[in-house]
């Protein structure tokens, strides 16, 4: 196996991910999706080939959520399926977000957070999850203020369930503030996205985990006569804090560049 791209700690925790993650939005969902070319979901056996290049390229880190249609329920059967494949991923899913009849909706309440890591335990086969991030609908403050959904994940991390919590937010006080509160934030920043920069400089000081979502800018990173995606990787890696960044794709040659970049940008 080519283990060029590493490891790396989530600081404040004890999982090692490699600085790429695989986003499986596209296993599970095509509807209500922010991709500048519609394409078609992968059949069972196209899914697990592209995983084991995942594996091959040195990936361990994998994104899923029950906003993604039905990724979870399929990764748990490939699991069920190919003995010892589960315990080669670090999984990270999501709480707060559901994708119903063709449109997000969501629900941070206590009860619906528990529900949904017991949800996803069973859709997935595993026993425990390692990473369960809030999935934000934008109103990252007040969601964290007034649902105590972080609280929720920190009990189910008391009880093994979970090995870390934290938030995927769209905000710079969200981030910090969820940060104050859990072990990671999943922030964007990419070449036409910096906003967020102020939660990887906070997570840094704090010793606080990142992950970067949307790297590439969901596909739609431009740069005139540069390669955007050895650029992009150079920024995201360029700052300390980051731990790892997700990125989808079902084109394995697309999987294999951005590996050959983030390795490249890592140097």
């Amino acid at each position: 196996m080519n283990q060029g791209l590493g490891r790396k700690r989530i600081a404040g925790t004890d999982i090692e991910v490699s600085p790429l993650g695989f986003g499986t939005v596209k296993f599970g969902r095509n509807q209500g999706v922010k991709y500048p070319e519609h394409f078609t979901m992968p059949d069972d056996r196209e899914m697990f080939e592209l995983l084991n290049l995942a594996r091959e390229l040195g990936m361990n880190l994998l994104d899923t959520a029950p906003a993604y249609g039905t990724s979870e329920e399929r990764l748990g059967e490939l699991f069920v399926r190919h003995k010892g494949f589960r315990e080669q991923w670090v999984i990270c899913s999501k709480v707060g977000e559901e994708f119903i009849n063709g449109e997000s909706c969501f629900d941070f309440s206590g009860q619906h957070i528990r529900f949904s890591v017991e949800r996803s335990l069973k859709r997935l086969n595993t026993d425990v999850i390692e990473l369960m991030l809030v999935h934000s609908s934008g109103d990252d403050v007040n969601i964290i203020e007034q649902s105590g959904c972080l609280e929720v994940l920190a009990d189910l991390k008391k009880e093994g369930k979970i090995l870390a919590s934290g938030m995927s937010t769209k905000t710079v006080e969200g981030g910090i503030l969820a940060l104050k509160h859990s072990d990671v934030a999943m922030v964007t920043y990419n070449l036409n996205e910096q906003a967020e920069k102020q939660v990887l400089d906070y997570a840094l000081e704090q010793g606080k985990g990142i992950l970067i979502k949307k790297a590439l800018a969901s596909g739609h990173a431009c740069l005139s006569g540069q390669d955007p995606v050895l650029e992009s990787m150079k920024l995201v890696f360029s700052h300390p804090g980051v731990s790892a960044a997700i990125v989808g794709t079902i084109n394995p040659a697309h999987m294999q560049q951005n590996a050959e970049a983030c390795i490249a940008a890592s140097a």
